[in-house]
């Protein structure tokens, strides 16, 4: 049995992966694979990569292709979500900020450095016409984390996906104050170089498996109340985001590739764009 770890947020974007895993998918082929939740998102999926935790992420675009710049020793393989992601913007609930306008100057709260919540920030800024310079950030570490530290003043404002943090917006924790969507898809599948080195041959495998899942997943029977009750969730919030979420079965292209670099240089927050091959890698 080839034992492969695997990591991802807690999501329901992740869904998939463990419905294949209580199927026992990868193990009538021969495959153990152990996944492991990362609420701390991508930075800590990053890290993990690099010390060898986990062989697979299923992490955020903008965020390997920064690290893989930065020296992780891993390759994209594909796009998992091809639909961008939503990025609610939020604050305590008893904040003084009501709009997007009052968080001009204040402080970001995020997950830590290299994380999503902190790369987003400077695309919501630059949308909004802030000078990225005078961007100023708070380490929570996680969801948990913004709870207890918003509501303290540890930052003012901090950025997770819409629909996982709806039900603490419903629930008078946050305010939601406007949602910045990612500008390309948002989730994609990257393997540790020595793997695919290795044995591709069995990265193959878990792609045809979990890809298999993917196509399929809108049309499992009540998979909305499947989502809506592992994951806390209202059944209309989870209806709207499947309607807008599509998931991918092919590698991620060169224009979309492009198109991050592109935004991240621009923000200074890669030092140099990466050719295509460099960041990809097409298991055949």
């Amino acid at each position: 049995m080839k034992k492969i770890n695997i990591g991802g947020v807690p999501e329901h974007f992740n869904l998939a992966w463990y419905l294949t895993l209580k199927e026992r998918a990868y193990e009538k082929e021969g495959i153990s694979l152990r996944w492991k939740d990362y609420p701390e998102g991508t930075g800590a999926m990053c890290k993990a990569l690099r010390n060898e935790k986990i062989d697979i992420a299923v992490i955020l675009t903008e965020g390997i292709i920064k690290d893989i710049i930065a020296g992780n020793p891993s390759k994209i393989v594909q796009t998992f979500v091809e639909s961008p992601l939503i990025w609610g913007i939020h604050v305590a609930a008893d904040a003084p900020y009501n709009t997007i306008d009052d968080l001009k100057g204040t402080k970001a709260a995020i997950s830590r450095f290299g994380s999503g919540s902190h790369l987003m920030a400077y695309v919501n800024a630059e949308n909004n016409g802030w000078d990225t310079d005078d961007l100023e950030f708070e380490v929570i570490n996680n969801l948990e984390g913004a709870i207890d530290g918003l509501n303290k003043g540890k930052g003012d404002y901090f950025m997770w996906e819409h629909f996982t943090t709806k039900p603490l917006v419903d629930q008078g924790i946050f305010k939601r104050v406007a949602d910045c969507p990612t500008p390309w898809p948002c989730f994609v599948i990257a393997v540790r170089t020595e793997l695919l080195e290795k044995d591709e041959e069995t990265v193959k495998t878990i792609l045809s498996i979990i890809n298999e899942m993917t196509a399929k997943f809108k049309d499992i029977p009540n998979i909305d109340e499947m989502i809506a009750s592992r994951y806390e969730q209202q059944l209309e919030d989870v209806q709207k985001w499947l309607s807008l979420t599509e998931w991918s079965q092919e590698i991620i292209d060169e224009k979309t590739i492009t198109k991050v670099q592109d935004k991240l240089l621009s923000l200074d927050i890669i030092p140099q764009k990466w050719k295509y091959k460099d960041l990809t890698h097409k298991v055949t």
